[in-house]
């Protein structure tokens, strides 16, 4: 890899009612190069968006053991890697009913190839690239042929 260069991340997720219609964003960045990702879901919730906007990045990158920082104004992800609470999770089998468990686990799957770095931004505000992800998750939402995320659908089935 390129001297002086880190692969910078930023997400978004967001859902029209929550739960609802939802989608999420993603850019990724490395030196001058930008992909963009998005995809829209018919029922999801916010929190969903958020992670799977983390998760579709991990899934796009097609170099493994690399450092790469995420920047997301999701405080439900940075907290639950960053303080550790996923991993309380994972050791418990997600005892106590918490959420997201398929994500959770799709996403500790993928992290193992990666050093990733947490950290929140302010939505909403002036930093143009969560503003662009956030421009990405909401249009998604608001698509047509949105997606199942039979995920969430599945576990709404036996609540």
């Amino acid at each position: 890899m390129q001297q002086g260069h880190q692969l910078i991340v930023y997400t978004d997720g967001a859902s029209r009612g929550n739960p609802g219609p939802g989608g999420y964003g993603a850019i990724l960045m490395w030196g001058e190069k930008r992909k963009e990702l998005s995809a829209g879901f018919r029922l999801t919730t916010n929190n969903r968006m958020e992670l799977l906007a983390v998760i579709a990045a991990l899934e796009a990158l097609n170099k493994k053991n690399i450092s790469l920082t995420v920047f997301t104004d999701s405080q439900y992800v940075v907290n639950s890697v960053e303080k550790g609470w996923l991993k309380n999770w994972i050791k418990t089998d997600f005892k106590g009913g918490k959420k997201n468990r398929d994500l959770w686990l799709r996403y500790n799957q993928l992290a193992k190839d990666f050093n990733i770095k947490f950290v929140w931004v302010k939505g909403h505000a002036d930093n143009v690239f969560n503003n662009r992800c956030d421009v990405l998750a909401t249009t998604a939402a608001d698509g047509k042929n949105l997606l199942v995320d039979e995920g969430y659908e599945n576990e709404q089935r036996y609540l």
